[in-house]
């Protein structure tokens, strides 16, 4: 037993500091760092960033990476300096006290999922920045399910790849081009360690090829009381190319993509199988894991003896599937020869042939020269599939229709459960102490009440906006520090530092725009009459002013462009200081933004937001939403609690939408945005703005939670997929 068990197996109470060792003290810091549940612990946080703040920033917050610089010794005589013995006792017990609780949602409303948990597939998990295995939206989706997942006690394990080289390092050269830089992840800097077979053996698997076998070990990672299993190619028996088959995410071909998604759908179902681990459900995030399925009906062939048909049936009832993308371009396909080369070792152990394995990933079967499309496989091979939101619902019915030709468009079986987000990874620690000073005592604990975020009501309006402005003023101290530092690794003047240094006004109405620079987000939509734009930053009275961030795909130059246009703003002296873009986005650059800015901008082309998550994020710090009636907003927009753009209807000609949506932009902008914030009471407080925040945080904080969200696919998806207590998912 170690100093740090030993301590705990007492009365329960940390002795004093004197009584613990440096190696107990060191011991107890380390265990905080290697369970992800620190990065929603704004308490833990801060505990780590008082060890040293600027080393902190400079890691991008990873607490393994700094305690690799202490010695014991050096941490303790930094404890004692900043008397933290008791904050770092008081930590590490909740965290077991976290681990060990038997009274959550999940023992009583899952319980049939403890014997044969959830295992949740997604190619990519944002769980933090520290540990840079995401590129964007699907990656911080799948990582606030998996914590909600934790936090509510839902039995589930996860699966994905571990990227050593992540996604990328955006840096805009000196003309506002995008440049890609990739960097090797120190191994030893992350959470991680090697997962083990049954017989306490690291493990790796092995998937069979036409061309020769695949190799890979596997990562793994806690997430609160979530274990997440990452599969790494890196292993020295694999082919030189294969070694770098999971280095970057999204990177490569088709025939790179097609080999990831291999080794994360059979290599992850052979990872589960060989921990022991049986599962009750398999719930595929988007379609690249959907050969996981075929890999599931494979071991119940051998285990059971049955045929490949009923083994077919038996994995697709236990199989939950959900659908991100509302544009057909933007589903995997495969070609014939690739499915074959990789696939055909497991189609003989299916038993079946090349046409009936196609079949299995085409809307129509017997059509030879339609590709393998792995939305279609994942819908065939499972029992329940959703959309995100609402709208994505009716898209995906009406997509996906000739998949059953006879049913009408509102009997395909494709439901929805709409997106949510992790409130306390996404909360800033002001909004927390707010809440914690009106809410109920244990608010946090039912935050998918609605009941409870009515408190916000009780706030004195006072009150709310200064916490506000608080977040308002570190995000432009954010912006001005990261946008000055830009200015300097392209080697600007000095002048062009120092206007960095001071861009941006508190007292001015800020808005955020930051996503994936996909053309159909149209972050230029806002620039349709760029003299009508410069009439608003200019205003003497009412200005505005701008902060963009996003990434464009290294292969997609249209969204390229669109990061230098904006980017060059700053060169036209209309908007000099009043327009910032903000390098390199990711979880921390989106949490300062979604908690600072006043309103949170979204314009994509409707309907192809799926859902999106951002604006829940901001709508949780008092920021409100403008955006196009799509996705989520399209169910959360109430006309009191945030900003429509245009009424929620497009036109067929493409470029008459664009047209019609940037008018109806500048129109709420210049008759409703720009006049409520600045409609001040004697006190200079924007009563009628604040009324808003307080509408926005009570309707839509609750609706719009991964806690909600996660229990939604409990009840409709996961507990009848493991042959629990029925509840049918509704289907319109």
């Amino acid at each position: 037993m170690s100093q740090t068990d030993t301590v705990l197996a007492g009365t329960g109470q940390p002795p004093a500091p004197t009584g613990l060792s440096p190696e107990a003290l060191f011991e107890k810091c380390n265990a905080l760092a290697r369970n992800l549940w620190w990065s929603w612990q704004p308490e833990v946080i801060n505990l780590f960033r008082d060890l040293d703040p600027i080393r902190w920033r400079q890691l991008d917050h990873n607490p393994i990476a700094l305690l690799a610089e202490f010695t014991p010794e050096r941490l303790e005589m930094r404890a004692s300096e900043l008397v933290l013995f008791s904050r770092i006792n008081h930590a590490f017990r909740r965290l077991k006290e976290y681990m060990s609780e038997r009274a959550t949602w999940g023992r009583t409303h899952a319980g049939v999922l403890g014997s044969k948990p959830v295992a949740y597939f997604s190619l990519e998990f944002g769980v933090h920045e520290s540990v840079p295995v995401y590129s964007g939206g699907l990656g911080v989706l799948s990582g606030d399910h998996i914590k909600s997942a934790s936090g509510l006690g839902v039995p589930l394990v996860a699966v994905g790849l571990f990227y050593d080289q992540g996604y990328f390092k955006q840096q805009l050269d000196i003309e506002g081009y995008q440049h890609e830089e990739y960097l090797d992840t120190k191994v030893e800097n992350l959470p991680m360690e090697p997962a083990r077979a049954a017989d306490g053996k690291p493990l790796t698997i092995r998937i069979d090829t036409r061309n020769g076998p695949l190799l890979a070990k596997v990562w793994l990672m806690h997430v609160g009381r979530v274990n997440l299993f990452l599969l790494d190619c890196d292993v020295k028996e694999n082919r030189p190319e294969d070694r770098e088959l999971t280095s970057r995410l999204y990177g490569g071909d088709n025939r790179t993509r097609i080999r990831q998604e291999l080794v994360a759908g059979v290599g992850g179902i052979r990872a589960l199988k060989a921990m022991g681990i049986t599962p009750g459900v398999f719930h595929l995030n988007e379609g690249h894991s959907a050969f996981a399925t075929l890999e599931a009906v494979r071991q119940r062939m051998i285990d059971t003896g049955m045929s490949f048909d009923d083994s077919l049936r038996e994995i697709a009832r236990h199989t939950v599937f959900t659908t991100h993308t509302p544009v057909p371009a933007g589903h995997d396909r495969f070609d014939g020869s690739l499915i074959e080369e990789h696939l055909g070792p497991l189609r003989d152990g299916l038993g079946i042939s090349f046409e009936q394995l196609m079949g299995l990933g085409r809307v129509e079967p017997q059509n030879n020269h339609e590709p393998f499309c792995m939305t279609v496989l994942g819908l065939k091979l499972s029992r329940r599939a959703n959309a995100v939101s609402n709208l994505h619902g009716h898209v995906s019915r009406r997509m996906w229709a000739h998949l059953w030709p006879w049913r009408v468009e509102e009997e395909i079986p494709i439901g929805h459960i709409t997106n949510g987000v992790h409130v306390q990874s996404w909360l800033a620690y002001q909004m927390e102490q707010l809440y914690d000073r009106h809410f109920p005592v244990d608010w946090d604990k039912r935050m998918g009440e609605p009941e409870v975020w009515q408190y916000i009501n009780d706030v004195d309006p006072g009150e709310l906006w200064e916490t506000h402005n608080t977040l308002k003023n570190l995000l432009l101290a954010f912006v001005r520090r990261r946008v000055s530092r830009q200015c300097r690794r392209r080697g600007e003047s000095d002048e062009a530092v120092e206007a960095a240094r001071n861009m941006l006004d508190p007292n001015i109405l800020t808005f955020g725009f930051a996503r994936r620079f996909a053309t159909y987000k149209r972050a230029d939509l806002i620039l349709r009459d760029v003299d009508r734009l410069s009439a608003m930053v200019t205003d003497r009275e009412r200005p505005v002013q701008f902060i963009f961030a996003g990434k464009a795909h290294p292969a997609d130059e249209p969204g390229k462009q669109l990061i230098k246009r904006i980017a060059n703003l700053r060169h036209d002296p209309r908007f000099a200081g009043r327009i910032a873009f903000v390098e390199d986005y990711d979880i921390n650059v989106c949490r300062h933004l979604i908690q600072g800015v006043d309103v949170w901008l979204n314009n994509p082309r409707r309907p192809l937001e799926a859902s999106g998550t951002s604006g829940q994020k901001a709508v949780l710090n008092g920021a409100l939403n403008l955006s196009i009636l799509d996705g989520w907003w399209a169910e959360a927009y109430d006309g009191s609690n945030g900003f429509a753009i245009g009424q929620g209807m497009s036109h067929v000609d493409t470029a008459r939408t664009d047209a019609q949506d940037a008018e109806a932009l500048y129109h709420v902008l210049e008759d409703e945005v720009i006049p409520l914030y600045y409609d001040r009471d004697i006190d200079g407080l924007p009563q009628h703005w604040i009324r808003r925040m307080m509408n926005s945080i009570s309707s839509l904080a609750w609706r719009f939670s991964a806690d909600r969200m996660v229990a939604d696919y409990v009840r409709t998806g996961y507990l009848p997929a493991a042959g629990g207590l029925s509840c049918e998912m509704d289907l319109h």
